[in-house]
C-alpha cells in the first residue's frame, strides 16, 4: 500500500523529507517505475532495468540527502543531482517506448509523472535559492 504523505504531518509543517510533496511525487514516480520495469526482458536485468532503478531511486535519495543538509548551498546541490537523475530516468523511458519494453500508456503516465516531480523540483531549487539572497 502506497500511503499519501502529503496529510501525515498534521501541523501542516515541514519537519522532515518525506513531508516535501516532491519527495512524494518522485517516490510515486519510484513505485511506478518498478512496476513497469518488472515486464521487461529478464535479459535487461544487469542493464537497462538497473539504471532506470537505480536512477529513480536517486532521485529521491537526493531529495532526502538535500533535505538533510546544513547549508542551502549543499541542499541545492543535492536538488541539482536528483533532477539529473530525473532527466536520465525520462532518457531511459523513451528508451524502454522505442525498443518495444514499454507501452505508449505505461511510458505517457510514467513521463507525465517524471515531468510532475521536474516541476516540484524546480520550485523547490527556485525558493532554495531565493533563500541565498535574502
Amino acid at each position: 500500500m502506497i500511503y499519501d504523505l502529503r496529510f501525515m504531518n498534521k501541523n501542516n509543517s515541514i519537519t522532515q523529507f518525506t513531508d516535501l510533496i516532491v519527495w512524494q511525487e518522485g517516490h510515486k514516480l519510484v513505485i511506478q517505475i518498478y512496476a513497469i520495469t518488472n515486464s521487461f526482458s529478464k535479459q535487461e536485468i544487469y542493464s537497462l532495468i538497473d539504471q532506470i532503478r537505480r536512477a529513480v531511486v536517486s532521485i529521491t535519495s537526493n531529495i532526502a540527502e538535500g533535505f538533510g543538509r546544513q547549508t542551502i548551498k549543499e541542499k541545492i546541490q543535492f536538488y541539482y543531482l536528483a533532477q539529473g537523475s530525473l532527466t536520465e530516468v525520462k532518457n531511459q523511458l523513451i528508451i524502454s517506448k522505442d525498443i518495444g519494453y514499454l507501452n505508449m500508456i505505461d511510458f505517457n503516465q510514467a513521463y507525465e509523472q517524471a515531468n510532475t516531480v521536474h516541476k516540484l523540483l524546480q520550485g523547490l531549487i527556485k525558493k532554495s535559492k531565493s533563500f541565498l539572497n535574502s
